[in-house]
């Protein structure tokens, strides 16, 4: 999901994130690229003017803050904004306050409607511990009513079958009778499917959700279908009292611009994501997630602030210090820094964080890991002081000797080096430009 969309962000992201100087020229050219990507996405024309607008009034005569450049400080502005605009945290299913809790499934035929009723109920009684049970409206359609019962089956998931089928108010009258005498905390309603929105079918809906007085109407729609899904959520949200939506076919190659647009047209949230035909495929949807997946940043300007605040004052000024002095870098400070990353959480959970298109290109990063880290810290502490002090020494006996004392192999022991002297060439360019200005350019072609 968002495949296409992350890429493009990412091509956008790569132009603007460690420039230096960003003219109103270069945050219209950005906003242009912007729109062209959500639009090629299906994101609504609507939603996609108001998002723009929005950037471009936030953009534009923005102070920069210290901790970014301009470009990082635009990327910024973009996250938090998708943030605002399609909301941050995930609207939970209402299970608690009413017993027995109803939830009504609505949604065209072909959408993957009575799949995604078993799919609930089924997380429902997983997630929720919660006994549920299921019937369906579906009088038009026999084999929707068989297939329910099927997946119920198979997912241990208790179908109530209900003998007259000739009318949706008996049938809902009979089911929900059904379901309360057996004591059910969680009764879903599966409703029969239209291939059009019309007017017939709305009051039907209508006249279903008056009598069963749901806690939840969830819409059933399909991310393949693009801007019409768009127009299917309105023509609902317009008709009947909606909760929230549930996207269908989202491990597809659609462009998903919907998950986008529904929050921000309708006023209904996500609720649930389902993907493949198992019916475990299925999961809470997490507004920022989404958005930290689509820009390719995973909250990087967080993590940044959060190196700062578990940075040490007092050490950052030895190591500024270390960076005065010629040639000062060796494997003592080398291993300090490894005990520093520990603490900030491990290279593994720093690659977690730095943008994937950065991961990716470099094999610096790429090749790192925390078993690695773990690798060269004994391999340091199988050196003299002597060695550390000058590792220009190291040479095939003395390496030879370090690896019988490490437990590592010869190879190992030369990785070791190479990026040692990787850092050292980095910490050269720190004493250069600045620890600062070294922050605020972290993942510029230029260093890396």
């Amino acid at each position: 999901m968002f495949k296409s969309l992350r890429e493009k962000f990412n091509t956008i992201i790569e132009k603007i994130y460690g420039v230096g100087r960003i003219t109103k020229k270069d945050i219209n050219s950005t906003i242009r690229e912007i729109r062209t990507s959500f639009l090629e996405a299906d994101v609504a024309i609507e939603v996609t003017k108001k998002f723009i607008y929005k950037i471009k009034k936030k953009a534009i005569g923005k102070k920069i803050n210290k901790s970014f450049t301009p470009g990082q400080e635009l990327i910024n502005i973009i996250q938090k904004e998708m943030l605002l605009e399609f909301g941050e945290d995930p609207s939970l299913i209402n299970i608690s306050s009413k017993n027995p809790s109803i939830i009504l499934v609505v949604g065209l035929q072909g959408m993957g409607k009575t799949t995604s009723t078993v799919k609930i109920a089924n997380f429902i009684k997983k997630k929720n511990k919660k006994r549920v049970c299921v019937f369906s409206l579906d009088i038009n359609r026999p084999a929707g009513i068989e297939q329910l019962k099927l997946l119920s089956n198979m997912s241990n998931i208790d179908f109530l079958d209900i003998e007259n089928k000739t009318n949706h108010i008996k049938i809902l009258e009979i089911g929900l009778k059904k379901a309360k005498k057996k004591l059910y905390e969680c009764i879903l309603i599966d409703t029969a499917g239209r291939l059009h929105v019309n007017k017939h079918m709305m009051e039907d809906l209508k006249n279903i959700q008056r009598f069963s007085n749901p806690i939840e109407t969830l819409l059933v729609c399909d991310a393949m279908i693009g801007q019409d899904s768009i127009k299917i959520i309105e023509s609902f949200n317009n008709n009947i009292n909606l909760t929230g939506i549930v996207l269908t076919k989202t491990d597809s190659d659609a462009r998903c611009g919907i998950a986008l647009s529904a929050k921000s047209i309708t006023k209904q949230p996500i609720k649930f994501l389902c993907f493949g035909e198992q019916i475990h495929q299925i999961e809470i949807f997490k507004p920022k997630k989404m958005v930290n997946r689509i820009i390719g940043m995973d909250d990087i300007t967080s993590f940044i602030e959060k190196i700062n605040n578990k940075i040490n004052k007092k050490n950052l000024s030895l190591s500024r210090n270390y960076l005065r002095r010629k040639n000062r870098f060796n494997l003592n400070n080398f291993l300090n820094q490894i005990d520093k990353l520990d603490k900030i959480g491990g290279v593994d959970k720093i690659i977690e964080r730095i943008p994937e298109q950065y991961v990716l290109k470099n094999q610096t990063i790429s090749s790192l890991n925390n078993s690695l880290v773990k690798n060269f810290k004994t391999i340091i502490q199988s050196m003299t002081h002597k060695e550390r002090n000058n590792p220009k020494i190291i040479k095939g006996s003395r390496k030879k000797r370090i690896a019988l004392g490490s437990g590592c192999t010869i190879q190992q022991v030369n990785i070791l080096l190479q990026k040692f002297y990787h850092v050292k060439k980095i910490m050269n360019r720190m004493k250069k430009d600045g620890t600062k200005s070294f922050f605020k350019n972290l993942f510029n072609k230029k260093i890396f």
